[in-house]
């Protein structure tokens, strides 16, 4: 059985339908991307999915004693509030400084343990709500929009990230991304979303379908060709183009 098995969702808010006739999978191991413009139901979906919001039509079956980690888009923290890392990540319970530890060194963050909280960059702090997720050695890792906020810079490298977890953990990953070109890269399926599924597949046959295109424009595709000749040869990632046109906002 898949880890997450969505069966013809549909999400009302009030009278308006955020997402209609939503069918999709996960299976263990695997990295899938949702991409969609702004208010195409991407956070319903991911609400959907955890129990947070409550389908009006079709259903999601979760296999048994699944483990999910969620990284938020952003967390807001008072920065007057004198907390460390270690005891933030504590605030979960039951958990030790091994636990701690492991968690910081597969989020990329190994040295954050004793640093304050509300010092940390940008980058450095969605490290440690990557290290808060993965505390719990989840089945399934979900992020939604999680380098909002980060340069391009930051955004290639937690996404290398990511794919270093699943590579170490062996968990699925669904996560929701503007970031086309770095998307198209990191991921096993790409699902565009539009209130529906537009087209889903692998992310060479997403990029060129014609629903893909409508929505995005074709300026991705040259994106997609660059960023895979460098990611092949292990150049760095930083300094690849993107089309600031295609960002979005939260929903």
């Amino acid at each position: 059985m898949s880890l997450v098995q969505v069966e013809g969702l549909g999400v009302r808010y009030g009278a308006r339908t955020a997402l209609s006739h939503v069918s999709l999978c996960v299976e263990k191991g695997e990295i899938v991307t949702i991409v969609g413009p702004n208010g195409s139901g991407k956070t319903s979906l991911l609400r959907a999915i955890i129990g947070a919001v409550k389908p009006f039509e079709g259903r999601v079956k979760i296999e048994n004693g699944l483990k999910i980690g969620y990284v938020p888009q952003k967390l807001h923290i008072d920065e007057t509030l004198p907390i460390t890392v270690a005891r933030f990540l504590r605030l979960t319970g039951g958990v030790t400084a091994t636990d701690i530890d492991q968690a910081l060194a597969q989020a990329g963050v190994p040295d954050l343990a004793k640093s304050q909280l509300s010092q940390l960059s940008g980058g450095q702090f969605q490290r440690v709500l990557l290290a808060r997720a993965l505390i719990e050695k989840p089945d399934l890792l979900l992020l939604d929009e999680a380098t909002q906020g980060l340069d391009q810079r930051g955004s290639a490298a937690f996404y290398q990230q990511i794919e270093t977890v699943r590579q170490e953990t062996g968990c699925a990953v669904l996560m929701i991304s503007h970031e086309l070109h770095v998307v198209m890269s990191a991921s096993d399926r790409v699902i565009c979303l539009n209130g529906h599924v537009c087209c889903e597949g692998t992310p060479a046959v997403v990029a060129s379908a014609p629903e893909y295109r409508a929505l995005f424009g074709t300026g991705t595709g040259g994106a997609l060709a660059l960023y895979r000749h460098e990611h092949d040869h292990g150049h760095d990632h930083g300094d690849h183009p993107h089309d600031h046109n295609h960002t979005e906002a939260a929903e």
